[in-house]
């Protein structure tokens, strides 16, 4: 070997060697990019990808890194989990660096979110191990700051499923008697006057004579003649059993001095065979079967007639067991019962509490808006009524509005256990679950809600803690509270954003605070400062809340906050 090749070798191998012998050096900042930065919420994590390009000649060969990234806030820190990668002479499965070619790494980071790490540093921290050595470099700071606007979304805003009362105040009830009719005959028969049914339909008539309580709202007579004989005979044989027993009906209430009883209405029908197939079909004859399918065979009534007499047998039972149903006339009285007014309810809450219905008491707590007497009037329901699940859901409700989550809890549990199948009390649950962070409870119990009021709003509250901002966007569909607002802010729907928060009924400070979001995202400073305003003047909280915020980095807040 010459001496000039000698020398390139010996270079070689020396330059080999600095390579695996010499320190990793320290690492830059410039080396990471961060996605996104600042960081932001999504859910209940930040997450981001950190990633790195390491310049050709800096990894040695020989080196292992292990790196883990730090969130660093307000005195304390929070890791995430580490990564490693190494050089082309180190034994391991990491992710390999080129030492003449550099390369690039990424490292994907999430943290649990807490409010203090809104104001916050990302953190490197490095730790090398080279061969038998261990050592530290210097930490490199790659982001700064998380933008927390996802963390908004909040479950205690969304208004907890209320277990409806059936409180009517008018109720409708229907008396029925029948007057039955000898064959080819519209005499009414003294015996058909006093039967129980019609003792019971003149008493109850009898009844709203006077009674505040009871009106008589319609008084119907509906008069049959069987469908046997000629058409036109069942016609005038019909029409007389309704002339008979409209006389009758209109002589009685005169005897009775029953003036008030809204409208006496009549109606006639000359061959009932709708009644006529109904009581066959009801009915233990032998061929009714037969006779179903002659009337579904043919239309024309004396056609139907004429093959259901051919059936010699079988007419002989319908003319004993069938036919004699069908020649009456059916007197029908409408009341109307007429329940507490609102306030006799309100003032027998006050004074004897257990006069009350269920129904009315349940209905009692919806003729007040505030909360606190909302409470008092479950409480006592729950009192009285204790096996209805229905005082409890609704205690529960009124105690979670007020911010009393455990005892909401409690009772939204007690009203399940009392109908294991109510949709209320499961979203409600669903809801306190979110509170407590048990996220798979709350998807069980909404998956088994449907049909709860309000439970879809829920969903977009689950949704926006899971991070799926699009499928809280079609969960609120076009619900307009704050939470719904959010989702469309968090999917840069700027404008149906505006359009809910300017459609709440009732805005609060989270109303405006988010308002003024939109107006920094759509770099509208007018509307920024004017809604922050607004927000600060309602909860004197949101002005540090303000001042922190990222949302606001690029606008002078002095206006607004001083």
């Amino acid at each position: 070997m010459n001496r000039k090749l000698c020398l390139i070798v010996a270079i070689g191998a020396a330059v080999a060697m600095s390579s695996c012998s010499k320190k990793l050096g320290q690492f830059k900042s410039d080396y990471f990019s961060v996605n996104p930065n600042p960081l932001e919420v999504v859910g209940e994590k930040v997450p981001a990808t950190v990633s790195a390009r390491v310049p050709a000649k800096f990894f040695v060969k020989n080196a292992e890194v292990t790196v883990t990234p730090y969130l660093v806030y307000n005195g304390t820190e929070t890791a995430s989990q580490s990564y490693r990668f190494q050089g082309e002479k180190v034994r391991g499965n990491n992710p390999v660096i080129s030492y003449d070619n550099g390369g690039n790494v990424t490292i994907p980071v999430s943290y649990d979110y807490v409010p203090a790490m809104d104001k916050s540093e990302l953190e490197l921290a490095f730790t090398v191990n080279q061969g038998k050595k261990q050592y530290v470099l210097p930490r490199v700071k790659v982001a700064t700051g998380v933008v927390a606007t996802a963390a908004f979304a909040s479950a205690k805003s969304v208004q907890p499923a209320i277990a409806p009362d059936g409180f009517q105040r008018i109720i409708n009830e229907k008396y029925a008697a029948d007057i039955m009719f000898l064959i080819n005959r519209a005499n009414i028969r003294a015996g058909q006057l006093k039967t129980d049914a019609m003792e019971e339909l003149r008493k109850e008539i009898l009844e709203t004579s006077g009674n505040a309580s009871r009106e008589l709202k319609e008084i119907n007579i509906n008069s049959y003649a069987s469908p046997e004989g000629p058409e036109a005979w069942n016609t005038e044989l019909a029409q007389d059993r309704e002339k008979n027993t409209v006389n009758y009906m209109e002589g009685q209430l005169k005897k009775d001095k029953i003036t008030e009883f809204g409208e006496l209405t009549k109606n006639f029908t000359a061959e009932d065979w709708e009644g006529f197939q109904e009581l066959v079909s009801k009915s233990n004859i032998q061929d009714k079967d037969l006779i179903l399918s002659v009337l579904k065979m043919y239309k024309d009534p004396e056609q139907r007639e004429r093959e259901i007499r051919n059936l010699s047998n079988v007419f002989e039972q319908l003319a004993e067991t069938i036919l004699p149903k069908l020649r009456y006339s059916r007197i029908t009285a409408s009341i109307d019962v007429i329940g507490k007014s609102d306030a006799e309810i309100k003032a027998l809450f006050k004074s004897n509490p257990k006069e009350l219905t269920v129904e009315e008491i349940l209905y009692c707590a919806t003729l007040t808006d505030n909360n606190a007497e909302k409470m008092q009037v479950y409480d006592q329901a729950a009192r009285i009524y204790p096996k209805d699940f229905r005082t409890w859901n609704n205690l529960g409700v009124t105690q979670y509005v007020a911010g009393d989550y455990d005892a909401a809890k409690a009772n939204f549990q007690k009203a399940l256990s009392l109908n294991p199948n109510c949709a209320d009390a499961k979203m409600n649950l669903g809801l306190i679950s979110i509170i407590d962070k048990n996220f798979a409870k709350a998807n069980e119990y909404f998956g088994s809600a449907a049909g709860a009021e309000g439970l879809n709003d829920a969903l977009g509250v689950y949704y926006l803690k899971m991070g799926d901002n699009a499928a809280a966007v079609r969960a609120f569909g076009n619900s307009r509270t704050n939470n719904a607002a959010l989702a469309q802010i968090l999917t840069k729907d700027y404008s149906k954003a505006k359009s809910t928060l300017a459609g709440i009924n009732n805005p609060d400070a989270t109303t405006f605070y988010l308002m003024a979001v939109l107006g920094a995202r759509t770099n509208n400073e007018a509307m920024l400062l004017s809604n922050l305003r607004q927000a600060v003047r309602l909860d004197k909280a949101m002005a540090k809340r303000a001042a922190e915020d990222l949302e606001f980095a690029n606008f002078d807040l002095s206006k607004a906050l001083n």
